[in-house]
């Protein structure tokens, strides 16, 4: 398997390709959190997070990637890479539950 910045950057190349909107990446390493990445990226529709999580699956199992788990509703996919954690949220969803502030605040609370 990779070094985790290349598997970063082939998962971020892949989400940019296929137009994801609004990457973010979060490195949650020396954080209180289960995995030690965090990607966040919008899609346009639930077509379109379907078509990104089977293009995902696509280019980076012969890398040797291993999806653990797949969770899947129709504004909301979350895959599971073990250290990595990818979440695919329509725009509304993303706004909804707002992620990014989530993960700050266990950022910064671990620097206090």
């Amino acid at each position: 398997m990779q070094e985790i910045s290349k598997r970063i950057e082939n998962i971020v190349k892949i989400l940019d390709e296929k137009k994801a909107e609004e990457i973010q990446v979060f490195n949650m390493k020396e954080r209180d959190y289960f995995v030690d990445y965090v990607i966040i990226a919008t899609t346009m529709a639930e077509r379109h997070a379907l078509s990104l999580t089977d293009e995902l699956k696509e280019k980076l199992k012969p890398l040797g990637e291993e999806f653990l788990g797949i969770e899947s509703s129709g504004e909301w996919v979350v895959c599971d890479l073990g250290d990595i954690l990818i979440h695919l949220l329509s725009a509304e969803f993303r706004a909804k539950y707002n992620i990014e502030e989530l993960l700050n605040k266990l950022k910064n609370r671990s620097e206090i």
